[in-house]
């Protein structure tokens, strides 16, 4: 789309907009703004609910006494959330708008929050999963929403840039996340099963019970802060922008005729699974691979996503220089080559090789829902829903690498990241192509 065509798509907008069209610039652009700052807080959201999931695995898997494939499903629960959910989200979206998806998404996300505390007090783990796809659905909602609202909230040849930057709080999400899950919910108890067999049937009650019920003040405080969110998304006008110009009806057909976003959605499938399994058993694998304690290892973790975060700030800094694909091919490659390290080394040397992964994956997602939905116009939305729906690869992934760890080891079980990220290299090098600049 050329500058020309964004000014004849936003002029069609405000036309058919009357309270939108009478405004001034100042006051359009002020509202812009304005709208930006409250989606790019979306990210930081669904980010922090996502980064707790490496604190429940261990932490679930000691409460309810799980192997490490259970502890997996935790991931598999949240990721088929956004699978089932996608759609409707960008159905929604198109008939109603994207502030109108946004207050379901949040309204979602607090209700599951909310289920920890009977989930907790009855130590059932299926309840735990339903709470955690209850909240995986409501942020499909905010995620069909703000990533392709970010894209199109200003001029479309920065619109990398600018989904990078709100990525990049996202990034502080991750980092608070296991930090604050380390200190509030892991009790730093590590029994051994020999421990765990002497005790009575009581004391074992009691020490679950205890366990489990730290996740309970944790995520009543995540569901009273989406709440305020909420209220805030209520009473601020939002620019209406997801009309297009042309009018066609989006269709799954019209959608999927667009190669670069097929590849796209392919990417995103092994590149969500490959995030969710490094971050996911990096604590089980700290603890098999130099020892680690599960607060220090989430300590490290939180660190580790720190790096994510800072990554993003310099990903979107890089991207004015390098073009987006290629920084994704090097950034994809970089992460395969500490994979392989991590895979191999029986050292604290592994740890680090995984500690530097999450800065090379910072960029990964939002380049690549950008690069796919890319000169598609009106599949935006159902573009954007497809791209969400990728995010199911960390329902899948997680549980071969659950299985494989069962069956050797944590360590022999990263190869099933590595390989992924070599499906993203693949797009960023070639996959990311549309018809027009091939041609």
């Amino acid at each position: 789309m050329t500058n020309n065509d964004y000014l004849m798509t936003l002029n069609d907008q405000l036309m058919t907009n009357p309270s939108t069209a009478t405004q001034s610039p100042a006051t359009q652009a002020g509202n812009y703004k304005i709208a930006f700052a409250l989606v790019t807080s979306l990210f930081f959201l669904w980010a922090f609910v996502h980064n707790l999931e490496p604190i429940l695995i261990p932490h679930l898997k000691k409460a309810c006494q799980l192997t490490d494939l259970q502890s997996a499903l935790i991931d598999s629960a949240v990721y088929l959330g956004y699978f089932l959910m996608a759609v409707p989200a960008g159905l929604v979206m198109q008939k109603y708008g994207y502030k109108r998806g946004i207050l379901v998404g949040l309204a979602l996300y607090a209700l599951g929050a909310l289920l920890f505390v009977p989930a907790a007090n009855t130590r059932f783990y299926m309840l735990f999963l339903g709470a955690l796809f209850i909240i995986a659905s409501g942020c499909a909602f905010l995620e069909t929403a703000a990533n392709p609202y970010v894209t199109i909230l200003g001029a479309p040849e920065s619109a990398t840039t600018r989904l990078n930057l709100s990525q990049s709080f996202n990034g502080l999400g991750a980092f608070l996340a296991p930090l604050l899950g380390g200190k509030f919910i892991l009790s730093g108890i590590e029994h051994s099963e020999t421990e765990l067999t002497a005790m009575t049937p009581a004391q074992l009650d009691q020490y679950l019970q205890f366990e489990a019920d730290s996740v309970k003040t944790p995520y009543i405080v995540i569901a009273v802060v989406v709440l305020a969110v909420m209220g805030l998304f209520v009473i601020t006008k939002m620019p209406d922008v997801q009309k297009s110009v042309s009018g066609r009806v989006s269709s799954l057909r019209t959608a999927l005729r667009h190669k670069h976003l097929v590849n796209s959605i392919w990417a995103q499938f092994f590149y969500v699974g490959a995030q969710v399994c490094v971050s996911s058993f990096f604590i089980r694998f700290a603890k098999f691979t130099n020892n680690v304690p599960e607060k220090q290892a989430a300590e490290w973790l939180g660190y580790a996503m720190l790096g994510f975060m800072i990554g993003r700030f310099v990903g979107t800094f890089l991207s004015r220089f390098i073009p987006a694909n290629r920084l994704l091919t090097i950034y994809a490659l970089i992460s395969m080559g500490l994979l392989a390290l991590a895979s191999t080394v029986q050292s604290g040397l592994a740890v680090w090789a995984v500690f530097a992964v999450p800065f090379f994956q910072s960029i990964m997602f939002p380049t690549i829902f950008a690069l796919g939905i890319n000169q598609i116009d009106e599949d935006r939305e159902l573009g954007s829903s497809l791209l969400v729906m990728a995010i199911a690869g960390g329902a899948i992934w997680p549980l071969l690498m659950g299985w494989i760890s069962d069956q050797s080891n944590i360590q022999v079980a990263y190869v099933v990241p590595l390989l992924c990220f070599g499906v993203v290299a693949w797009f960023g090098w070639k996959g990311h192509k549309t018809v027009s600049s091939e041609q």
